[in-house]
């Protein structure tokens, strides 16, 4: 297909926001309006119609799945040399290219690491248990504070000044030592990726000028997400030409716990005067009577850029709310609906979906759909590999198969405690960059004795000399022997033990330890199929083996979103940029949604737009629950149904299950329904 037909299918305002590049522009999509193919196929208008290399072009989102469905589409109007050299990533990976493209002018050396926030909270905990033992919740509280100073480019030397309280001033305290320390690891975290590349753009202008030539235009995804170091890296890049697009809607802000301004918005018109602005107010998605119920909330909050969405769908069908005694009525009934629905409607699970302000709602309802034999997908589950325990394992094997990995290093050094502080770690660091070798080389050399007191020395030499002693027992013989020796060894068990709130948890992670053992010995034994002539309990190379789980690793965390039928549970946070024919909203009570955080801080608004993108989900149905009671701390507590119900227009809910407002002889159609849907689903 043609740029010219791609075009054509657009509608007007698309066509609009495609084809104008010589200015800023920032293009206000509404949930539905097909966001995606006015960025992609711009991405082609300029290389296929303007002329621009696509080497010139950058595109960025903010997650891989965003990045990697951008990136596909474009390939499938792009060919061969002509998409040659594109940029569509991530705002992080954008960070990560051009950090790596100027190690030089940051003052870091090839291969540095990357500290994920469990590394990031290691390091921490660490560095504040110098002072006194410090409980998790410090150090979380301490990790955010560091995260919004990045984020907001606060740098450790101005933090103090910052500080409001005694909280802050320790935060800041901590905060300088964590960055010197990162740096003596040659690493950086996760919120340097966008703090390192616009401080080093801000105050070197021939890096900045370097960039500037690279990138001729941008496209920004998800705008409103943006947080104050994202924008100021767009600014920067973009200041002298002024040629970019940026996507977004005001009404589907809803991270500002993660940093995001959607006064980035604002903020945009006033850097930028001339910006033109495209409102995409077509839905592809939902009926009207959906459309309407979202547009008559999102009213009530202000707005810079006002908007109304609409659609050709048809009314469809009335938005019901239906009132429960109890919370375990509400997912009995959400549960035994789908039961019959899908039957009635000969609907597959996967176009269910239920939605809710937190994850402890789903406790109920996973039971009821186990009990009805529902198959369910709860999304954000937390994957194997990312669980602490077996980030520990990951990193003693890495370290087995390769001394030179300072990452690993870093991870399990103290792990069980062997009072090596933070502080000798910086001067191992120091040395070690000094001397051009890893961490696990340079415990051995004779020269750290004039760099480290003789104790901390003996102690680094005692953790090297037992990891030498391993892969001593691994290169005699049996490989796994000498695994399983050195978790016994160690006595690894027992510092989880030690650090778990209860012995059953401590337990379960000791099991899962034990489960990824068991998977590098199959990964070793080679498939019986594959051999032939050969013994088939004959082991595969152990390096090779745990190669393999560390690539397993990296594709679990970069797996597709899991295609079988099932109904989708989620949380409103987690269903944006998502769409199923039928939703359910839990839990629409006050002090739940809006949350009793938002109503004490003051801060609703960000609670409607969440609710406005739970609403937005729903292709043909949507139905909203509460209930009357629910339990807090033991009690059964009266609900206040949500403010947000009142702010609905009346004549398009059904109401079930409140006298005053239901229609009695819909209650008795109701209730043969359900009958009929029992009965076939026996008969």
């Amino acid at each position: 297909m043609s740029i010219q037909q791609r075009l054509a299918k657009l509608n007007p305002r698309q066509q609009e926001a495609v084809r104008y590049i010589d200015g800023p522009c920032l293009v206000l999509a509404g949930a539905g309006s097909g966001k995606t193919s006015v960025i992609t196929t711009k991405i082609a208008y300029l290389v296929q119609v303007c002329g621009m290399s696509a080497r010139r072009i950058a595109a960025v989102t903010f997650t891989n799945k965003a990045a990697r469905e951008m990136k596909e589409r474009v390939g499938q109007m792009l060919k061969g040399k002509e998409g040659h050299g594109l940029t569509v990533s991530t705002f992080h990976t954008l960070g990560l290219n051009i950090i790596r493209g100027e190690l030089k002018a940051l003052g870091y050396k090839p291969g540095f690491s990357l500290f994920d926030p469990e590394d990031a909270k290691a390091l921490l905990r660490d560095l504040m248990n110098k002072d006194a033992q410090v409980d998790a919740e410090q150090i979380n509280a301490v990790q955010h504070q560091i995260s919004e100073w990045k984020n907001d480019l606060v740098l450790p030397g101005q933090a103090l000044s910052h500080a409001v309280d005694e909280d802050e001033q320790y935060a800041a305290r901590v905060y300088e030592a964590y960055v010197r320390h990162l740096k003596a690891y040659n690493a950086v975290d996760f919120d340097d990726l966008i703090l390192l590349p616009v401080v080093l753009l801000k105050d070197n202008p021939e890096v900045l000028a370097r960039w500037r030539r690279k990138i001729h235009y941008m496209l920004v995804d998800e705008y409103q997400d943006t947080n104050v170091s994202q924008y100021l890296l767009v600014k920067l890049l973009m200041a002298e030409r002024k040629t970019f697009t940026v996507v977004g809607d005001d009404d589907q802000s809803i991270y500002a716990w993660r940093g995001a301004r959607p006064e980035n918005l604002v903020t945009l018109g006033e850097d930028f005067p001339r910006l033109n602005v495209v409102k995409l107010e077509q839905n592809y998605r939902s009926t009207g009577t959906i459309l309407r119920a979202a547009n008559t909330l999102i009213a009530n909050n202000p707005h810079v850029y006002d908007k109304t969405l609409w659609s050709e769908m048809g009314q469809g069908a009335p938005i019901r709310v239906v009132v429960n005694r109890h919370e375990e009525a509400e997912a009995e009934r959400v549960a035994s609906e789908i039961l019959t629905r899908r039957i009635k409607e000969r609907a597959e699970w996967r176009d269910f979906a239920v939605l809710y302000r937190g994850n402890f709602q789903a406790r109920l309802l996973e039971l009821k759909l186990q009990h009805y034999q529902i198959p369910y997908k709860l999304s954000g589950g937390t994957s194997f590999f990312s669980r602490n325990e077996i980030k520990d394992a990951m990193a003693y094997l890495r370290l087995l198969i390769n001394p030179a990995d300072d990452n690993a290093f870093l991870r399990i050094v103290n792990v069980p405690r062997r009072e090596i502080g933070p502080g000798t770690l910086e001067k191992l660091a120091n040395y070690a960059t000094e001397r051009g070798a890893s961490l696990f080389d340079a415990c051995h050399e004779l020269g750290l004795e004039q760099q480290l007191p003789a104790r901390a020395v003996e102690r680094l030499g005692r953790f090297t000399h037992f990891i030498d002693g391993v892969r001593r027992r691994m290169d005699e013989g049996d490989s796994l022997a000498a695994i399983r020796g050195m978790l016994h060894e160690m006595d690894y068990e027992a510092w989880l033990y030690q650090n778990a709130s209860a012995p059953t948890i401590a337990e379960r992670r000791m099991a899962n330890v034990w489960t990824l053992i068991d998977q590098l010995e199959k990964s070793m034994r080679r498939d019986p199929e594959e051999i032939e002539a050969e013994d088939a309990a004959e082991t595969d190379d152990v390096e090779a083996a745990i190669s393999r789980l560390v690539l397993r690793d990296i594709l679990e965390q970069q797996a597709e979103e899991d295609d079988t039928d099932k109904v989708q549970l989620l949380t409103m946070h987690a269903s944006k940029g998502l769409e199923f024919p039928h939703v359910y909203l839990m839990g629409l009570e006050e002090e739940l949604l809006p949350h009793r955080n938002a109503i004490e801080a003051g801060t609703v608004e960000e609670e409607r737009r969440l609710a406005y993108v739970g609403i937005t989900r729903a292709r043909q149905t949507l139905t909203l629950t509460l209930a009357r009671q629910r339990k807090a701390f033991g009690e059964l507590m009266d609900c206040t149904p949500s403010r947000f119900l009142d702010e609905l227009p009346p004549d398009d809910l059904e109401w079930e299950g409140r006298a005053d407002k239901e229609d009695p002889d819909k209650k008795q159609a109701r209730g043969q329904d359900a009958i009929a849907g029992l009965r076939s689903l026996l008969g």
